[in-house]
């Protein structure tokens, strides 16, 4: 059946209400305990033994919020005791840092910095009116979200403890509480003590949202009836066209009670309001516990949950008891089955191709999560206008407001325990962590395993241990408790073990691309996942770096500060290139975008391959700064590519084109085969394939329509070969391939370069050389030209590694892993490339040039100067780097290429047209450049090393603050 779903805008209208109203009981009585609480840190663990429950704390407090939000507790120092791993300690020893080390100037490059710091024991003290009328009725003070152990007394009685990252604390309060005047204190420790999830993990680092200490979300006192509904799960049924409720019921002081339940649901986000027929079972408490099952017919018409058609219905528990005691129960769900058949998933018996981003808690304004619908629809939002419609939550879950906001959206979810049990703790091996495991995705499926976009779950990220045997056991224990998701033991990287019995996997080994290769878009990654009988999913696609957007900084107006981007600037600024910042963004946001792209698209023609978890389509502030995304932190563009544009490689239905190669000669014929991956919710019938070859200046040179014919809901599904030959373009030349389906929003497009095959000889008058020799220097003196061929000769900048590819996530967690650099910046307009048509960034005609060449460290050069191709360096290090640069030195001038740019290279067309254009420009009157170099500052580029390299100081991983040995 075809259903009509409302508007997102008025389906999140719809939910809020629902959460304001209906996920209470309709017979309860709420009063907020939001606003200014009394408070006190507990730095040294007196308060407990002290009694401060039955004193008056001084200081006061807003809730809900954090410490810091609030200015409360320490000041950042060097001594400052964070919660997650440094993997390059050489901030805390290098010479060239030392001014970021001073008081006054701190900045800290691993992660964003709180306006304060706090890891310990706080108190908070509120004082509250119970009304009459809540005589007799079972009360609970319900947090959101404290972080994160929490114990409560109300006035000198303690009421109990919890420990949790995933659901709200609820303390019932004393049946025999009088009405009138109470304290309720709380006392709240954020520190890492016997159960320890991993100081990395992504619920309590700060490496994201930081280890705070506070309530944030909700915070209520609730009356209702003594007899409630404890728990309500709901088991869709699709091939019965029924639902399955499960339910607890609980009766206050063990009593017991008799009555009958209520079952109805409606659709409420569809545009035709779907009811179903009421269903009514008698219910029994004895000793205070009862459960019952009831089957819930749906109806012939019922609506499914996907994607593309989010339909949600809304449940209806009504119990009345015998005594006229009353309680009812709202909850949200919807009627879908999202399964694994063989190697492919499906939702509702289609198949699905997963494309979505980890989220990794970044919250740069608060430091804690969203607690509120708003704003994760703008989330979801934007991800699905990327053409994704899954999201992982890196060790850690998301409050329930993602899970009802993403049920809105049609976004499928995996959720993960709150552990990265790898640093300072394993599984395993009998830590308290093992039961906290099992605890903590109890709680998230009881709390949230109605929400349709439940559909994964994972205990965390990589662990470390006896994890085999572990996760093994958690697999099997979710599969026979709970079929309403798939289970993966753990997100992992490549290297960590295979857990036999995941119902899908989440790896690496099967991501990344061979651009130690000439690149080309033919090869699948089919040899390394085909030893997987279940789905395969990505694990942590991309991380693909940009430069910092300084023009970031000016959002940060909260509790969080980018020290660590004030830094980077300053320092760019100190390397004689602040004023190129913008310019580093764009270049290497295009080529990060390129690199994305072709990733994306060896992902989607692969068979079997069933997903990506990209990380991430927004940047991740921590872990020495990671610009990864597309995205800033903010999940705002950053200029450089619009969710229109990434929607063309990453979408529902993507064409795909096939080819050995994109840098062509006039004498070859482009050969192309045309795909199409279709993972919509139909196939598409009597599709047409259109394709059309243009210059860059938009002229079309060919177009074609391949035979009409139906898309079925797959990927590598052929559609034909274009072939194009190029004996008609006679000089270098960038084309554009397009193929996009009529009638559709889907298309996608190549950049290919074709270059002559026999360029024009003419005479030239400078002197190429591959070393400095006297005689460059004699014919520089005497007022001559020098070409210097300087591939494998350089010394100041051999240490800094480039490759096409950029930076991995970035230098500083890896201690300076190479490569080193972001791609190249040059000026299409320079005269240089009249005849090498070029971007002013990295694209495909740069492979054979830029790949593994080496770079030269100016260090030396006069204020100012910019090459004629510049490598972007690692924002850690901001060295001026050059590929080609030009220079007058002594009376003539001169070109130094630290890429292998010679008279013989027939093997490599780019380069050879590269050094062609460099040649003619030599050879005319626009070669006039402008800075003049020393020729000892040109010759110690060939003698010295780099006055400053990298330095780590500790060998460890992660370092953990510790000093080389004899350190100061």
């Amino acid at each position: 059946m075809q259903i009509k779903i409302l508007s997102f805008a008025k389906c999140v209208a719809l939910a809020i209400c629902f959460i304001a109203v209906f996920s209470r009981s309709s017979f309860s009585q709420t009063i907020s305990v939001a606003g200014k609480w009394r408070f006190k840190i507990d730095a040294g663990d007196e308060g407990v033994k002290a009694k401060w429950y039955n004193t008056k704390l001084p200081e006061t407090i807003n809730l809900p919020g954090s410490m810091a939000e609030n200015l409360k507790g320490d000041d950042i120092t060097l001594k400052t005791k964070w919660t997650g791993s440094i993997y390059d300690s050489s901030y805390f020893y290098h010479p060239r840092l030392e001014k970021y080390r001073k008081p006054g100037n701190l900045k800290i490059p691993f992660w964003l910095t709180p306006a304060k710091h706090y890891t310990g024991a706080a108190w908070y003290q509120k004082d509250v009116e119970i009304p009459a009328n809540w005589k007799g009725q079972r009360v609970v003070l319900s947090l959101e979200y404290p972080h994160s152990e929490t114990h409560v007394w109300i006035d000198d009685m303690e009421i109990g403890t919890q420990y949790t990252f995933v659901v709200a604390q609820n303390f019932e309060l004393p049946a025999n509480l009088k009405p009138g005047k109470h304290t309720i204190t709380l006392l709240i420790d954020n520190r890492i003590k016997a159960i320890n999830v991993g100081q990395d993990s992504h619920s309590l680092t700060d490496h994201t949202q930081g280890n705070w200490n506070g309530v944030v979300g909700t915070m209520f006192l609730r009356a209702g009836s003594p007899v409630y509904f404890e728990d309500v799960q709901i088991y869709p049924d699709l091939k019965k066209k029924s639902a399955k409720v499960k339910i607890e019921l609980k009766a206050g002081s063990n009593i017991s009670s008799n009555g009958k339940i209520t079952l109805s649901a409606k659709s409420f986000n569809t545009k035709n309001i779907i009811s179903v027929k009421p269903v009514t079972a008698p219910y029994q408490i004895k000793n205070g516990v009862g459960t019952l099952e009831i089957e819930l017919p749906m109806g012939d018409n019922i609506a499914t949950w996907d994607e593309f058609d989010p339909a949600l219905y809304r449940l209806t528990a009504s119990l009345i008891a015998n005594d006229g005691k009353k309680d009812t129960k709202n909850v949200q769900f919807g009627m879908r089955e999202f399964k694994a058949v063989g190697r492919s998933f499906e939702i509702n018996g289609r198949p699905v191709f997963l494309r979505g981003t980890a989220n990794n808690c970044e919250f740069p304004l608060t430091g804690y999560p969203s607690m509120d619908v708003a704003a994760w629809e703008r989330i979801f939002k934007i991800s699905k206008a990327h053409g994704l419609n899954h999201m992982r939550f890196h060790s850690w879950c998301p409050p329930e407001a993602a899970f009802i906001a993403a049920d809105l959206a049609g976004f499928y979810l995996q959720p993960e325990g709150p552990s990265w049990a790898n640093h300072g703790t394993s599984i395993g091996e009998g830590k308290p962590i093992d039961q906290f495991i099992y605890d903590e995705t109890n709680r998230m499926a009881k709390n949230y395993g109605n929400y349709a976009s439940f559909c994964m779950m994972a205990y965390g990220n990589e662990p470390r241990g006896r994890q085999v045997e572990y996760l093994t056991k958690f697999n099997n224990y979710w599969k026979a408790k709970d079929s309403r998701r798939l289970y993966t033991g753990a997100s992992v990287g490549g290297s960590w073990p295979v857990i036999p019995n995941n119902e899908y996997m989440v790896r690496a080994g099967a991501r990344g691309l061979d651009w130690g290769k000439k690149p080309e878009s033919i090869s699948t990654y089919a040899k390394q996942i085909e030893q997987f009988t279940v789905p395969f999913v990505a694990h942590e696609m991309g991380q693909y770096c940009a430069f910092p957007n300084f023009e970031e900084m000016k959002k940060y107006t909260g509790v969080y500060k980018p020290k660590n981007f004030e830094m980077f600037q300053e320092d760019l600024a100190d390397h004689d290139m602040a004023d190129q910042a913008k310019d580093f963004l764009m270049a290497s946001g295009k080529l990060q975008a390129l690199c994305y792209k072709n990733e994306i698209e060896k992902a989607l023609r692969t068979p079997n391959y069933n997903g990506y978890q990209l990380l991430s389509l927004n940047d991740y502030p921590g872990q020495g700064t990671a610009l990864v995304g597309v995205l800033d932190a903010f999940w705002d563009e950053k200029g450089y590519i619009t969710a229109k544009e990434f929607r063309r490689f990453s979408n529902s239905t993507v064409p795909l084109l096939n080819v050995p190669k994109f840098v062509y000669t006039n004498n070859e014929t482009l050969t192309a085969a045309v795909q199409v991956a279709h993972f919509g919710k139909a196939p598409l019938k009597d599709a047409k394939v259109l394709w059309t070859i243009k210059e860059a200046s938009g002229a079309t040179l060919a177009q074609g329509a391949f035979s009409p014919q139906t898309l079925p809901v797959a990927n590598g599904t052929v559609i034909g070969d274009i072939k194009f030959d190029l004996n008609t373009i006679q000089k270098a030349t960038r084309l554009n391939v397009e193929v996009s389906i009529e009638g559709t929003e889907f298309a996608n497009d190549w950049s290919f370069w074709v270059y002559p095959a026999e360029l024009p000889k003419f005479k030239t008058s400078f002197y190429y050389t591959g070393k400095l020799d006297d005689q460059a220097k004699k014919v520089l003196d005497e007022g001559g030209n020098v070409f210097l061929n300087a591939a494998g000769k350089v010394i100041k900048g051999k240490e800094v590694v480039q490759t096409f590819l950029p930076v991995f996530w970035n230098t500083s967690w890896f201690k300076m892993r190479p490569p080193h650099t972001l791609g190249i910046l040059c000026d299409p307009a320079n005269p240089a490339f009249e005849n090498f048509p070029t971007e002013s960034h990295s694209n495909m005609q740069w492979w054979e040039i830029v790949n593994k060449a080496q770079v030269m460290n100016l260090e030396d050069f006069p204020k100012g100067f910019k090459p004629i191709v510049q490598p972007i360096d690692t924002w850690f290090l901001n060295r001026k780097l050059a590929l080609v640069l030009e220079a007058k030195v002594g009376k003539g001038k001169l070109i130094i290429s630290s890429a292998n740019l010679s008279p013989d290279l027939k093997d490599s067309p780019a380069a050879q047209q590269l050094y062609f254009s460099l040649q003619r420009y030599m050879m005319s009157d626009n070669f006039k450049p402008k800075y003049e170099v020393a020729y000892n500052t040109v010759k110690d580029i060939f003698e010295s090393p780099s006055k400053i390299q990298f330095d780590t100081f500790t060998k460890d991983s992660p370092d953990e603050l510790k000093p080389k040995p004899n350190s100061n």
